[in-house]
């Protein structure tokens, strides 16, 4: 039975990655702070932090995939600063010395890094090679989170950054639920000034694409993992009442933004920031995508939710 541990893996994230693995014989485990595990995992407690019990789980194990961190969905205050900078970099480092520690070490470990680290850009796509990394704090921390993952000492582990873009299913919490209910409620119209870019994949392609990592021992380093055509804010909305069968959306202004996110506790970057990122490591590795396209994951997402109901 091949074993997958999922540090942080109590999540949405960690739920799609399980609903994919189990049904396939996979052992998996996830290590949280939380007392339930979800659909067939097994539940190992963890701190995030201090080496422990919890590192047995590692030897022999077949790969690793850090989901562990701190909601960026806050605002971005001092405190809140400095516990998603420390959500993410400790539990690297630890899960580092754990990977360090093995006689049979995991083959692969894949971390959480993500696509906001490249520029805002409307002007052009942003791939592994080519893009331009961004500035400011959401950037600084996934800098900080890679070059940690990067400072382990794990030679024989294959290690992969995984700049993962907005990932949308039908599981309940997750941002579809989010974008679902704003249009549902009339203001699914275009955000800011409508031209930023969104990048996104659907759940199932998401799991597809981590085991299609785990599997294919030439990708390491930083992988981008979006859908190959990410699109306006305009058109993504659009596409969205059209699927929810909203006849219109209000539109919303920057300083609206502004407004809903003091209120809201969050920031407008992580609605405003043009986000144009494409996949070129799992393209040119020959990953097909189910869902390459915006409207076709949207309708399969919409009518799942459907029928879960």
């Amino acid at each position: 039975m091949p074993k997958l541990i999922l540090p942080g893996g109590n999540g949405f994230l960690g739920r799609v990655l399980t609903e994919h693995f189990v049904p396939q014989g996979w052992d998996v485990v996830v290590l949280s702070r939380g007392d339930s595990a979800t659909n067939g995992a097994r539940l190992v407690r963890w701190d995030g932090a201090a080496l422990g019990d919890w590192t047995q789980e590692f030897e022999g194990a077949d790969a690793v995939v850090n989901l562990a961190g701190r909601s960026v969905n806050c605002r971005y205050n001092a405190a809140n600063k400095q516990e998603i900078y420390d959500s993410r970099l400790k539990s690297t480092k630890v899960i580092g010395q754990a990977i360090a520690q093995c006689q049979k070490a995991p083959p692969v470990w894949i971390n959480s890094s993500s696509a906001t680290i490249y520029r805002h850009a409307e002007d052009r796509a942003m791939d592994e090679a080519s893009g331009e990394i961004g500035s400011g704090f959401s950037v600084d921390v996934c800098r900080k989170w890679e070059a940690e993952l990067n400072a382990a000492n794990t030679p024989r582990t294959r290690k992969i950054a995984l700049r993962t873009a907005m990932v949308f299913g039908p599981q309940p919490g997750g941002v579809m639920d989010a974008f679902a209910t704003i249009t549902r409620r009339g203001l699914g119209g275009a955000l800011g000034k409508g031209n930023e870019f969104v990048s996104w994949i659907h759940a199932d392609d998401f799991a597809r694409s981590v085991q299609w990592i785990i599997e294919h021992d030439e990708l390491s380093g930083a992988i981008n993992c979006a859908a190959p055509n990410p699109i306006p804010n305009r058109e993504f909305m659009r596409v969205l009442r059209e699927v929810c069968r909203v006849p219109f959306g209000l539109p919303a202004a920057r300083w609206m933004l502004e407004i809903g996110a003091f209120f809201m506790k969050t920031e407008t970057e992580l609605m405003l920031k043009s986000r144009r990122v494409v996949p070129g490591k799992l393209l040119e590795s020959g990953f097909a995508f189910h869902f390459a396209d915006w409207r076709a994951a949207c309708e399969n997402i919409v009518h799942a939710n459907h029928l879960r109901r």
